[in-house]
């Protein structure tokens, strides 16, 4: 009997004390206080059993350890952009003093040559993943809300989207390597191949998830709207514009939320297999590389990564709320 009272008066208190706090603290409190606090736990959760972890190169990587090397990749990086600037003033010198005792000399510029850093694997995953994600929507958003208006084309083109959409988009990624080789030959080409064959894979992986939602949230119009349309006598591409679009803006957005996050996965992977430029090279090179930094080094990466993914679904959950016409509706 005294445990309720006490939890009743405990209760009572914190009513209280939330109607006395103005709206806007207890807001912050909720937005802010409690993601620190759970942040707080996984780290002395992490680095109490990073204490308790020996492998062969070592302890494993606790906060501390990743924070070195967050400092150290970026001066790294630093350092890099140093020696290519350097490499450049080097090379404009010697084609202005060649230039000079011989003015029909055409100069040549050579690339500066120098190994990836971290924050360039960083750059070129997300510009990988990007495009591949583009290409995809470019592809499925007018597929599925194609689908989503016609029954027939659903019943026809549903088999073939029920076969390929459990397929691993990893499974893919001989067969593009492959065709990618075949098909994209030239001496001087535009973007590198392993760019391709990493765009290709991510396309394929967002593709499924897109049209479906896109698809579903079409085809659940509200009837309502349609005879809207049909007394207005709006023409087709007026209709989808008008009606079919806005109505249907938070399925598509669903759908491309999930094929974001599941594009980000697939790519770490495809280039750690395929030896691909991007942040899943990195990981592996380190894991080959077995020094003293490498587990560090690898924690370090995973972390971005799951900040990178993080920030993406943020980004298009905002998008969202710019872009949808009911603005009460919660977006998570």
């Amino acid at each position: 009997m005294s445990s309720l009272i006490s939890q009743f008066i405990t209760k009572k208190n914190e009513t209280v004390i939330k109607a006395q706090m103005p709206a806007y603290l207890v807001h912050f409190l909720h937005a802010v206080t409690l993601p620190i606090v759970g942040i707080l736990v996984f780290l002395l959760i992490w680095s109490a059993a990073a204490n308790n972890i020996n492998t062969s190169l070592g302890k494993f990587p606790g906060p501390v350890a990743v924070s070195e090397q967050i400092v150290n990749l970026y001066n790294e990086h630093n350092e890099s952009r140093k020696k290519e600037i350097a490499f450049y003033e080097r090379q404009d010198k010697r084609n202005a003093a060649r230039i000079a005792k011989d003015p029909t000399y055409n100069p040549k510029t050579r690339a500066f040559t120098g190994k990836e850093t971290f924050v360039d694997q960083i750059g070129t995953s997300l510009i990988t993943v990007l495009s591949g994600f583009v290409l995809a929507a470019i592809i499925a958003i007018p597929l599925g809300i194609a689908i989503g208006l016609s029954k027939a084309l659903n019943t026809a083109i549903n088999p073939v989207i029920q076969i390929f959409k459990p397929v691993s988009p990893l499974a893919w990624l001989p067969l593009v390597t492959m065709v990618v080789s075949a098909l994209y030959v030239s001496p001087d080409p535009m973007v590198a191949k392993s760019f391709l064959v990493s765009m290709i894979t991510v396309t394929l992986c967002c593709i499924w998830p897109m049209v479906i939602n896109t698809s579903v949230g079409v085809a659940s119009l509200d009837s309502d709207w349609i005879n809207v349309s049909r007394v207005l006598r709006l023409p087709a591409l007026k209709h989808i514009q008008k009606i079919v679009i806005p109505a249907s803006i938070p399925a598509i957005f669903t759908g491309m939320r999930m094929s974001l996050g599941i594009a980000w996965m697939v790519l770490i992977a495809a280039e750690m297999l395929a030896q691909n430029p991007g942040l899943g090279k990195f990981v592996w090179d380190e894991f080959q590389n077995g020094s003293s930094d490498s587990l560090s080094r690898i924690m370090t990466a995973v972390i971005v990564i799951g900040l990178i993914g993080f920030m993406l679904d943020r980004t298009m959950m905002q998008l969202q709320r710019m872009l949808s016409w009911d603005k009460t509706s919660e977006v998570r």
